[in-house]
């Protein structure tokens, strides 16, 4: 783990992982362990009445109902630890609360995993996380599909209007989302809505349009000159 700490104005900057740590450990410390619970049955015994003890059985009985808890504790925290080892390796959003209250959403691929004072934390960026600020697990091809999504989605955002593209200014960016989008499988076009195919359709179709029209012109230009063979290039400056 890192063993720098931010400061901002004199102030030590609450990372999300110690935001969790601390959460974590002030959770813990709620509980009763054996030896607080024997501490807390000699105390009784000492400071009984003397006229109405408290009989063996039901001393039996405490000890025996709290073995029965402590058992169940062992059980979770065993389940727990399983779980989070089983996480290993894989994409997940951890979720803290800081202590100005503003929640953070850490993504991050799982590490390794401690298991300290019966609780299981999770590496994460080299930071701990603990199990119960987990907030979702991510597949690997979900990822790669959202992320392919999202950069094609960006791309197409950043053209001008259809009326106003260009083909050498804009020519090789919808080609290349044309070429992208067909690629595609199945499941990665789900990530991609309805509206935004349409408008990668109206752009190749206008872009087709002016590279028609750029290839007329400079075929009318090559004949206006005498050389109706040479056309190469002669529409390229063609922005409208």
């Amino acid at each position: 783990m890192a063993l720098i700490q931010q400061v901002v104005d004199g102030q030590f900057v609450e990372s999300s992982s110690q935001a969790s740590l601390a959460a974590s450990s002030a959770s813990g410390s709620n509980g009763m362990d054996k030896e607080a619970f024997l501490q807390l049955l000699v105390a009784q015994m000492k400071y009984q009445d003397p006229l109405q003890p408290t009989s063996n059985t039901e001393y039996i009985s405490q000890y025996a109902q709290f073995s029965q808890v402590e058992s169940l504790q062992n059980m979770s925290a065993s389940m727990d630890l399983q779980r989070a080892s089983a996480m290993v390796g894989q994409e997940v959003y951890v979720q803290t609360t800081g202590k100005n209250g503003e929640d953070t959403l850490i993504q991050g691929k799982v590490e390794y995993v401690v298991f300290e004072n019966g609780k299981p934390y999770l590496a994460i960026n080299e930071s701990l996380y603990s199990l119960d600020d987990l907030y979702t697990i991510s597949d690997k091809d979900y990822l790669a599909a959202y992320d392919k999504g999202t950069e094609w989605v960006t791309k197409l955002n950043k053209l001008p209007s259809v009326h106003n593209i260009g083909i050498v200014s804009d020519g090789d960016t919808i080609d290349e989302l044309k070429a992208t989008y067909d690629s595609m499988n199945d499941y990665e076009k789900t990530f991609i809505a309805s509206e935004k195919v349409t408008a990668l359709n109206e752009y190749v179709a206008k872009l087709d349009e002016l590279r028609k029209l750029a290839k007329e012109n400079a075929e009318n230009n090559a004949e206006e000159n005498g050389n109706p063979g040479d056309t190469d290039g002669a529409g390229e400056e063609n922005e409208s």
